[in-house]
């Protein structure tokens, strides 16, 4: 299977993996529903997120529109960068973390661009409905965020003798995301972890293809110093 297909299969199965789980959990749980899946420390638990990745916000309608552009713009950006990347036959694993990346990005835009055309409102009594009959719950690129993963692993409090907050809830892993911000948060992780070796045979694919523009040129011939009209 050729680099780019491998790259297309990847952003498929992450994008409709992130979708069905989003869809399921927008219809099936209601806002702030929890779910548990492992003990107490792995849980599905339902909150729809108006900003960034893991829950981060940024408030009012402009902001939120704004931020669906950059989106929009990033995901073109990205994707550019990985079909030059194709292209050029560059490192698999750079390939592939780019490809995590720009599947997270569209799987978020998704929600931010179609969810509020598509669904109700999610509320705390009932879940929201697939295509309502009043027409969704906001705009186009007004949607929310659908997050669900969240990992309280330890949970507990601060000593009362560290200042501002001793004595206050201690949780730890804290934000709630979804398979689009994992897909993300691992393509740019594995970049950073292995960027001399990602970046080194970028380097040498870029020299090996500026070695084959060019073109060597054979020295020139040595003119007699004769004329050869005057050896006539």
């Amino acid at each position: 299977m050729s680099i780019a297909k491998k790259s297309i299969l990847i952003i498929l199965i992450i994008l409709i993996a992130d979708q069905i789980l989003k869809v399921w959990v927008k219809t099936n749980m209601t806002l702030g529903e929890n779910i548990s899946v492992i003990g107490d420390w792995f849980n599905l638990k339902f909150i729809e997120n108006p900003g960034m990745a893991f829950g981060l916000d940024i408030p009012g309608r402009f902001g939120k529109l704004s931020l669906s552009i950059f989106r929009l713009i990033a995901i073109i950006a990205i994707g550019f960068f990985l079909r030059s990347l194709i292209l050029n036959k560059a490192n698999t694993g750079l390939v592939i973390c780019i490809s995590l990346i720009l599947a997270g990005a569209i799987g978020n835009f998704v929600d931010c661009a179609f969810y509020g055309l598509i669904f109700s409102e999610s509320n705390y009594f009932e879940p929201a409905q697939f295509f309502p009959e009043g027409g969704g719950y906001n705009s186009f690129l007004l949607g929310k965020v659908v997050d669900m993963f969240y990992f309280p692993v330890i949970d507990g409090t601060y000593p009362h003798w560290i200042p501002f907050v001793g004595g206050n809830e201690f949780i730890f892993f804290r934000p709630i995301f979804n398979i689009a911000d994992s897909s993300i948060s691992v393509g740019v992780l594995a970049i950073i972890l292995f960027q001399k070796r990602f970046f080194k045979d970028e380097k040498a694919v870029l020299l090996d293809s500026h070695k084959e523009e060019n073109i060597e040129i054979p020295p020139a011939e040595v003119i007699s110093d004769s004329n050869p009209a005057e050896s006539n």
